[in-house]
C-alpha cells in the first residue's frame, strides 16, 4: 500500500521531502508532480526501480527513460553537450521540456536508448520537484505516467492513488500541475527535432 504525502507547491515541507528522498533511496517507486503532469520517478542506480516503472508505464526497450536534473550543470554530467545544445536549453529551462542527448558513462546502460545510447534529460519548473533533488543529490530516473499507451495523463491525485497504490510505494499530491506531457526534442543531431509536442511551445523552432 502506498503512503500518501500532500506536499505545498510552493512552499514544500521538508520533514515530508526528506522521507520522500528516504522512500526513493531504499528502492521505492513515487509518483510526483512536474510543470507538465504527473510522472512515475525512482533512485537512478536502482534496477528493480527502473523495471517497475517500465511495468508500469507499459514502456517497451527502446523508451527513451528520463534524467530530472536540478540545473544544466547537472545534465552536463550526464549527457554531451555542444555550445549550440546549452544555448538552446538555456532559454526553455526550466521548463516544460525534455531534451535527447547523446548519453556520458555516468548514465548507467539500461537507462539507454539501446541503439543509439542516447538518455533523456529535463530540469522541471517545480519547487517540489527541486525540493527533492536538492535532498536527494541526484538526477531522478522518471518517465511521464501516461495509464496506457494513447491515453492522456491523470491529474486527479485520488485517482492516481487508487490506480496505483499496490504499485508504487508513494503518491505525492501536489496539486494540479498539468495534463500535457513535456515537449520532447532531439539534439542528437545538428538540428533540433521535435520528437513529442506537448506543454512547451516549439514555434521558435519551426519559424
Amino acid at each position: 500500500m502506498a503512503q500518501f504525502f500532500e506536499i505545498h507547491p510552493d512552499n514544500p515541507q521538508k520533514r515530508l521531502i526528506q522521507q520522500a528522498v528516504s522512500i526513493i533511496d531504499k528502492g521505492g517507486v513515487v509518483i510526483y508532480p512536474t510543470d507538465s503532469s504527473y510522472a512515475l520517478g525512482c533512485h537512478i542506480g536502482d534496477k528493480a526501480a527502473m523495471e517497475k516503472i517500465a511495468r508500469i508505464r507499459q514502456a517497451d526497450k527502446n523508451h527513451h527513460f528520463t534524467l530530472v536534473c536540478s540545473d544544466l550543470s547537472e545534465i552536463g554530467t550526464y549527457a554531451k553537450v555542444s555550445n549550440s545544445d546549452y544555448r538552446l536549453m538555456k532559454t526553455l529551462t526550466p521548463g516544460p521540456y525534455t531534451f535527447l542527448l547523446k548519453a556520458t558513462s555516468e548514465v548507467p546502460r539500461r537507462l539507454m536508448n539501446p541503439k543509439r545510447k542516447t538518455i533523456g534529460v529535463r530540469v522541471p519548473d517545480n519547487h517540489i520537484v527541486h525540493s527533492l533533488l536538492e535532498a536527494l543529490g541526484q538526477p531522478i530516473m522518471s518517465c511521464t505516467l501516461l495509464p496506457a499507451v494513447g491515453q492522456e495523463a491523470i491529474d486527479d491525485v485520488e485517482a492516481l492513488r487508487r490506480l496505483y497504490e499496490h504499485e508504487v510505494e508513494l503518491v505525492i499530491d501536489g496539486g494540479f500541475c498539468g495534463l500535457e506531457p513535456s515537449t520532447v526534442i532531439s539534439l542528437i543531431d545538428s538540428i533540433p527535432e521535435v520528437i513529442r509536442y506537448g506543454k512547451g511551445p516549439v514555434e521558435f523552432l519551426e519559424a
